[in-house]
C-alpha cells in the first residue's frame, strides 16, 4: 500500500498584475483585489478553495517581501513563519525551488501542491474532485504532475499541453506557448490539447530530483542554504540566491524537458481571469452585453463594454462600442477591448513622464 503523505499547498503570490492596470498596483496588486466583486480578494478564494483538503498549518505562500504583511492580512489563519519572501521575482521556477527545499526540511515526505494565487474556479466540488485524483496518483508514484482544462475556445491567452490519450489521466507528450488564432484553433479540433492551468502535484523528492537533473546551478543555491530555512539567517541568505539565480519559469525549465509528466484533465469552469477582455467574459452584463457596476454607472448608446468605478462614483458613458473603462482615484484609463495587450506600453510612458507613483 502506497504510503499516505502529508500534503502541503505552496501558493505562488508574488506577482504585479500589470494587465489589470490601473485597478493592479505594485503597492495593491491583483492577487489581493476584489475584482469580481464577492467580497473575497483572488488569494482569499484560493486559500478557501484548497482549505477543503489542506490544513492551514500546512500552507506556504511565497511572495514578494513587500507583500508578507497583506498576505497575513487577507490570510489570518498563517502564521508569519508560512510566508516565504523572495527579495526579486525570478519566474516560478526560483519560486518553487525555494518552497520545495523548505518542505524538504520540515516535512521531506510531504505532497506538494502548487498554484497560483488569482485563479477563478465556478465548480469547487469539480475541482476538488480532480484534485484528490491528482494527489493520490502523484503520492504513489515518482512523477510529475499537472492539471489541464478541457479548452471550450480557441484561447490564444492560455499555454497549451497534449496529452498522450484521451483519458483524464494521461502523460503528456508536449507543453506549448500562447498560440495563434490559427493554432489555437487546429489545437482545438485535434482533441488533444488542454489548457495549461499552472497548477503542479508532485512529492518534494519528486520535484527536487528533476531540479537536480534539469536545472542543476539553481538546486545547488538552493541546497546550498539548507541550513538557514526557518532561522533567522534564511532571509539573508535567499536575497543572496535570489540575486545569482537565473529568471526562468518551471514550465520551461522543468516541465517541457522532465519524462515523468503527467497531466490530469479537469472541467470545473476554470479561468485565470489575468485580463480585463477575460473578467468581461465572466461577468454579469445587461441586455445591451455591458460588464458594469449595478449602480452610479449610466451607459447610453454603449455596447460589449465592461466598466469598473470606485465605490461611491457615478459615471455617464455615451457611444461606446467593445471598450474598457477603469477608473480609480487618481488613473482613468478608456481604450478599445481589442488593445488591452498595449496596457504595458501603457503602464511604461506613465512612468517614464510621471515617475512611478502610478505604476
Amino acid at each position: 500500500m502506497a504510503q499516505k503523505r502529508e500534503i502541503y499547498c505552496v501558493i505562488m503570490a508574488g506577482g504585479v498584475g500589470t494587465r489589470f492596470w490601473p485597478k493592479s498596483r505594485k503597492n495593491m496588486p491583483k492577487q489581493f483585489l476584489d475584482i469580481l466583486g464577492n467580497g473575497k480578494s483572488f488569494i482569499r478564494m484560493t486559500f478557501e478553495r484548497f482549505s477543503a483538503r489542506i490544513a492551514p498549518e500546512n500552507f506556504l505562500v511565497v511572495t514578494n517581501q513587500n507583500y508578507k504583511s497583506l498576505v497575513l492580512e487577507h490570510l489570518p489563519e498563517l502564521k508569519p513563519e508560512q510566508i516565504l519572501c523572495e527579495p526579486i521575482g525570478r519566474n516560478t521556477a526560483p519560486c518553487i525551488c525555494y518552497a520545495a527545499n523548505y518542505l524538504n526540511k520540515i516535512a521531506p515526505d510531504s505532497l506538494m501542491v502548487v498554484t497560483p494565487s488569482d485563479h477563478y474556479v465556478a465548480d469547487e466540488k469539480g475541482f476538488i474532485d480532480t484534485l484528490d485524483a491528482c494527489t493520490e496518483f502523484a503520492g504513489a508514484n515518482d512523477v510529475l504532475m499537472t492539471i489541464g482544462i478541457n479548452p471550450t475556445r480557441p484561447e490564444t491567452g492560455y499555454g497549451y499541453i497534449q496529452r498522450s490519450s484521451a483519458e483524464p489521466l494521461s502523460p503528456v507528450k508536449c507543453f506549448t506557448e500562447k498560440p495563434n488564432l490559427e493554432v489555437a484553433q487546429a489545437f482545438i479540433r485535434s482533441g488533444e490539447f488542454l489548457w495549461n492551468s499552472g497548477i503542479f502535484i508532485w512529492k518534494t523528492s519528486a520535484i527536487l530530483s528533476a531540479v537536480e537533473r534539469y536545472l542543476p546551478e539553481m538546486h545547488s543555491l538552493f541546497s546550498s542554504i539548507s541550513a538557514s530555512y526557518g532561522t533567522v539567517g534564511e532571509s539573508a541568505a535567499i536575497t543572496d540566491v535570489f540575486t545569482r539565480c537565473r529568471a526562468i519559469s518551471i514550465d520551461y525549465g522543468v516541465m517541457e524537458r522532465a519524462d515523468n509528466v503527467y497531466v490530469h484533465s479537469g472541467d470545473f469552469g476554470w479561468s485565470d481571469i489575468g485580463t480585463w477582455g477575460s473578467l468581461y467574459q465572466h461577468s454579469r452584463k445587461d441586455k445591451y452585453a455591458n460588464a458594469k457596476p449595478a449602480e452610479g454607472c449610466y451607459t447610453y448608446d454603449t455596447r460589449n463594454t465592461i466598466i469598473s468605478l470606485p465605490q461611491n462614483k457615478v459615471a455617464i458613458i455615451n457611444g461606446l462600442r467593445d471598450y474598457i473603462v477603469v477608473d480609480t482615484e487618481d488613473v482613468l484609463m478608456i481604450c478599445p477591448r481589442s488593445e488591452e495587450q498595449n496596457i504595458k506600453k501603457y503602464i511604461d510612458e506613465v512612468k517614464f513622464n510621471q515617475g512611478d507613483k502610478f505604476s
